[in-house]
């Protein structure tokens, strides 16, 4: 059994000032409602918003080029013809595919 008065490791706690002081670094650093695990969780979720603001920044600059090439007549005539297959009266158009362009089950 340990004798509490032999203890060299355990002498600094018989002074009531070193454990009111132990006790409150506890109690704030573990379970106070600004303590260190909820600073570090929040901080955590900060990054994670910034994160995902950064990248619906860079989603809606992307978008609003698309926007501008789509705002031009020569911009729309092309996506109606390499998306919906478009063509003009009197035309013909040939879609060629490559073999490595094709969506298989091996490169999806």
């Amino acid at each position: 059994m340990l004798k509490f008065k032999n203890n060299r490791y355990l002498k600094p706690f018989k002074n009531w000032f070193v454990l009111i002081l132990v006790c409150f670094a506890v109690w704030m650093l573990f379970f106070d409602a600004n303590s260190w695990l909820i600073h570090h969780e929040l901080n955590s979720e900060i990054d994670a918003l910034e994160n995902e603001k950064d990248y619906y920044n860079r989603e809606i600059k992307k978008d609003n080029k698309a926007i501008k090439e789509l705002s031009t007549e020569e911009g729309l005539e092309r996506f109606a013809r390499e998306v919906y297959y478009m063509k003009k009266e009197n035309e013909v158009i040939f879609i060629i595919e490559y073999e490595d362009s094709l969506k298989t089950k091996d490169n999806d």
